[in-house]
This record gives structure tokens, C-alpha cells and sequence, in this order.
């Protein structure tokens, strides 16, 4: 029995609410603190990313008709399933080497950072929102609106963390996003899919890739269904490539490379309105 060998877990793809393979048969390993395997990821093609664009096109309509309320309960839920998976969460953080009290911190920070952009979803548009003086007999009102389409590369520190602290405050404005997880522990990432699975949340709203960011950063810049990059990568050539090519449809790019996840900046409500544009409307008085 000392002779067998462990089979090893080959983590799939998350797109449309669905695991597919990667469409290139392409993988690479993930080795734990001490080097021995521990996975096998799924390395994501330019048409792999395509797919993910075409399930978010899919359900931006639907998920942004949602009421604030009911996008809220999904957030809570979606907390209320990490709670319950937390041990596996701390284990594979341990795996990856991290500590167990910052393992543990990690994951029961997520949790919270979930129920805080919960709380958020139905109040960021009366807090962001505005009724404007106007010279003539109407009222003029400003209100939030997602953008749509969010293409999130996140960080490769802290992946369980830096993963929630970008996906809900894009999700919780309406968006549907596509997130390249972090290269390096990509793993609870998917892990994290399969929570996200199970909590309500519809098949397109968030695509999770894994594979290298050299291989699929310039598709971010230059996908004209893109409307706004969340960047927290590091490489300057790769971000200068990213918002030159942003120009291109007028997409919004946003850098987060120097937040600590870990403190309070992690989570802030105008991370909402990063990906929020403002729709002003006229309503004559009287009518």
C-alpha cells in the first residue's frame, strides 16, 4: 500500500455555471510548500476567455433586472456556504503555505467582506445618487448603472480574498464578470466556484479561468465586449499594454495592485462605483 500513487485532482474551467475543459487539452502543476504535487489546473486559451465572454453577454440583462434586494440575498448566501466549507478553505490555504491563524484570517475575512458588499447592495445607489436643481419645471435625477461586462485579473497574494474583494463589488452593481485567478494558488479559486455553484448565483454571472497571465492579458485590452478591466497584476509592461489597448472601445481600467486585502481598504464601497456609470433622467413636474 506505501507503493500507490496519489491521483491527482484536475481542476476545470467555470463558465456559464458549468466546469468545461479547457478547449486546448493544455494543463500545468501546482506544487505545495514542500514540492510535492498538489493539483493539476487547467491552462485557459484566447477561445477559452471567449466563451466566458459569451456567458457573461448571456446574462448581464437578467442579472441587472435583479432587484438590489434580491442581489443582496444571493451575496448573503453565497457568504452562508463559505462559512460552512470554511475548514476545507484554511486547508487549502495551509496547502499552499500559509499559516493557519492567516488561513483562517483569510477565509473569515472573505466571509465578512461578503456580507459587507451584501449590505451595500441596496443602499450604494441612494449613497451615490442624486436629485440635481435644474432651472425648469422638472425633477432631475442621477442613479448608478453597471457597466456591464467586467473583466477582473486577480491578485496572485491572499487568492481566496483578492478574488472576493473584486468579484462582489462587481457583481453587486449588476455586472457579470470574467476573472483570471491568481497564477500562482489558483486552485481555491475553482474551489470557489463550486460555492458559487451552490449559492444561487446564475450560470454567466461569474466565469472563473486559471492559466497564465502572459498568455491571455493582451485579450483583456483588446476584446471590444469588454467594458471595464479590474487589474491587479504587478508587470508594468503588461498593464501599460492592457490600457493602451482599453482605449480602443473606450473601456474603463482600473488598477488595484497595491490594496492590502487584509486590512479595511479591502473593502470600500466605491469599489461599487468603479464599475457603476451614471444615468441622469428628466422628469417634467406635474406628469
Amino acid at each position: 500500500m506505501s507503493d500507490r500513487l496519489n491521483i491527482n485532482k484536475t481542476y476545470k474551467l467555470y463558465i456559464g455555471g458549468k466546469f468545461p475543459r479547457t478547449e486546448s487539452g493544455r494543463a500545468y502543476t501546482i506544487e505545495d510548500s514542500k514540492g510535492n504535487t498538489l493539483c493539476h489546473m487547467s491552462r485557459a486559451s484566447r477561445k477559452d476567455f471567449r466563451e466566458a465572454i459569451v456567458a457573461c453577454q448571456s446574462a448581464i440583462k437578467g442579472w441587472a433586472n435583479r432587484t438590489a434586494f434580491n442581489r443582496s440575498q444571493i451575496l448573503y448566501r453565497i457568504a452562508e456556504m463559505l462559512e460552512g466549507r470554511k475548514a476545507q478553505f484554511v486547508d487549502e490555504l495551509i496547502s499552499t503555505g500559509a499559516t493557519k491563524g492567516s488561513a483562517t484570517k483569510e477565509v473569515e475575512l472573505s466571509i465578512d467582506r461578503l456580507v459587507y458588499f451584501a449590505g451595500w447592495a441596496d443602499k450604494y445607489t441612494q449613497v451615490f445618487g442624486s436629485v440635481n436643481p435644474v432651472a425648469t419645471s422638472h425633477f432631475n435625477f442621477s442613479t448608478p448603472e453597471s457597466m456591464g461586462l467586467i473583466a477582473i485579473m486577480a491578485p496572485d497574494e491572499h487568492p481566496l480574498l483578492g478574488l472576493v474583494s473584486n468579484l462582489a463589488p462587481c457583481i453587486v452593481g449588476g455586472n457579470t464578470c470574467v476573472i483570471l485567478a491568481s497564477e500562482v494558488n489558483p486552485f481555491i479559486a475553482i474551489s470557489f466556484a463550486e460555492v458559487l455553484n451552490s449559492s444561487d448565483v446564475p450560470g454567466g454571472v461569474v466565469n472563473i479561468l486559471t492559466g497564465f497571465k502572459s498568455e491571455l492579458y493582451k485579450h483583456f485590452g483588446t476584446h471590444m465586449n469588454v467594458n471595464a478591466i479590474i487589474c491587479c497584476a504587478d508587470n508594468k509592461d503588461q498593464i501599460i499594454n492592457m490600457q493602451e489597448n482599453a482605449a480602443l472601445n473606450v473601456k474603463r481600467f482600473i488598477l488595484r495592485n497595491k490594496v492590502n486585502w487584509m486590512s479595511d481598504a479591502g473593502q470600500d464601497p466605491y469599489f461599487i462605483m468603479d464599475t457603476q456609470e451614471i444615468k441622469t433622467a428628466w422628469h417634467p413636474i406635474g406628469i
